[in-house]
């Protein structure tokens, strides 16, 4: 008798979520079916639930997953090249894609020409067990995979496959840290870990930007020297070596353009969904000789850095108290509407 694993299937915005089954296939080469522990609702998947973004579908959301090995192709090993383990909890990066095309060796596998991502994909007969909202999910080959501390709770353990790994990601494009005055639109889930991950790199200042005071507040907790309001006038002055815009909105990106110091770098991540242009003024960013950088996901090695991190740090700060641990996979709608009406940093699902 054929393996059965329970999905959660989304067809189209304002269509409500459907729980169904499905089979589990046969393991090919390169594969490791997982059985799923925890997802997050990240906040693209409720851009895509809304209507805000347009995925292929239908699909299984959730990119933000924890989970242990339940069966393992021949020969598969972790990114270190370690062997799996049935039974062993692990973590993998949102995407597949061959290692050895071009942009895999230039460090872009994200955007590799093969490339497989997972929570994105469209449900097909033949392609199934790609999300989070399931109990499986089936790694499909050249997925980098890492082992995950069974200390780790498994709420901070999901978010590392996207919030952190990308945060990872931005701050790599950022380059030095260490005494650095760095400025950060957006204190929602990436802004607040990016927080802590520049205390933790040794930068000079830390400057939390958002109109949330709630989540101002909180930053201090994360690392942040100092907050501000997007209308703070001081915001005007500050001169920042590196500033950092998670937050999406085109008046937070153009900030973080006029905010630069001379040789500054700016680096945009929040902008994924259509909307009106940014504008520049040249002349400052020719005269400042500013650096602007964006970043869609992230590559293998920053995946390897936001696990050491977390396996790190995650008593350090407190990074499960963002996360509403509350809803099994059964409600997967509620879930995604208490996310929509509350607002929290995630919203957990136990699957």
């Amino acid at each position: 008798m054929t393996a059965k694993s329970k999905i959660i299937v989304f067809r189209k915005a304002g269509t409500p979520l459907q729980m169904e089954e499905c089979d589990i296939p046969a393991l090919k080469e390169g594969e490791v079916l997982v059985r799923n522990e925890y997802a997050t609702l990240c906040r693209s998947d409720i851009s895509t639930y809304l209507g805000k973004r347009i995925e292929k579908s239908p699909t299984i959301l959730g990119h933000e997953i924890v989970g242990r090995v339940a069966a393992i192709a021949p020969g598969v090993t972790d990114a270190d090249g370690n062997p799996l383990h049935v039974g062993q909890r692990v973590t993998w990066a949102i995407y597949a894609s061959d290692p050895s095309t071009e942009l895999s060796r230039r460090g872009i596998p994200q955007k590799s020409p093969d490339l497989f991502k997972y929570g994105h994909e469209q449900l097909t007969p033949e392609s199934t067990l790609h999300g989070g909202l399931a109990e499986h999910t089936l790694l499909r080959k050249h997925t980098p995979i890492l082992p995950l501390d069974e200390s780790i709770p498994l709420s901070v353990g999901s978010i590392i496959n996207c919030a952190i790994s990308t945060v990872v990601g931005s701050l790599r494009l950022a380059g030095e840290l260490r005494g650095r005055r760095v400025a950060i639109w957006g204190i929602g889930m990436l802004g607040i870990v990016a927080c802590a991950i520049c205390r933790e790199r040794g930068a000079g200042e830390i400057v939390a930007i958002d109109i949330n005071r709630e989540r101002l507040a909180l930053a201090g907790r994360f690392g942040a020297t100092r907050t501000c309001l997007p209308d703070d006038k001081a915001l005007a002055d500050l001169r920042a070596d590196v500033t950092i815009d998670y937050s999406g909105r085109i008046e937070s990106m153009e900030a973080t353009v006029s905010s630069l110091d001379i040789g500054g770098v700016a680096v945009w991540v929040g902008g994924v969904c259509p909307q009106d242009k940014v504008k520049i003024d040249s002349e400052m960013v020719i005269r400042r000789l500013s650096t602007i950088k964006g970043l869609h996901n992230y590559n293998g090695e920053d995946f390897r850095e936001a696990v050491s991190f977390v396996s790190r740090c995650w008593q350090k700060y407190p990074i499960a108290e963002l996360i509403h641990d509350g809803f099994p996979l059964s409600r997967a709608e509620e879930a995604f509407r208490y996310a929509i009406d509350r607002n929290p940093f995630r919203v957990g699902i136990r699957c």
